[in-house]
């Protein structure tokens, strides 16, 4: 589209991008302007994502064990993970239970936002 066939009043994306960088000198070059997720320092042990069928009726479960938080925190990131993937799941006793085998996953996951973790 050349600046001939624009409509009155709108701008494109390069305008809008070329204002915002103006206006944000203090921004490096090709830095995301987004805040990173901070990492969290309190979990210091390394989890083990492994796979379960005990209990469950033949059902497979991923279990994510070795949580070194309160039970708060692990609901919340449980409840984060469960969202990303796109699966159901439950937060109980220090352990976060996946439905299915999502090991790969959830392990993706993990070491994404910053944790050690390994597959069993």
């Amino acid at each position: 589209m050349s600046g001939k066939d624009k409509k009155p009043g709108t701008t494109s994306w390069q305008d809008s991008l070329q204002n915002f960088l103006a206006a944000n000198p203090d921004l490096p070059e090709g830095e995301d302007p987004t805040p990173a997720e901070p990492e969290n320092p309190s979990q210091k042990g390394r989890l083990d994502v492994m796979l379960d069928k005990k209990g469950r009726k033949g059902k497979t479960a991923t279990i994510v064990a070795g949580w070194e938080l309160p039970d708060e925190e692990v609901e919340e990131i449980a409840s984060q993970m469960k969202r990303r993937l796109g699966i159901g799941g439950s937060a109980r006793g220090g352990e976060i239970l996946l439905q299915g085998d999502v090991r790969a996953q959830a392990l993706d996951w993990l070491k994404a936002k910053g944790y050690k973790a390994r597959q069993i």
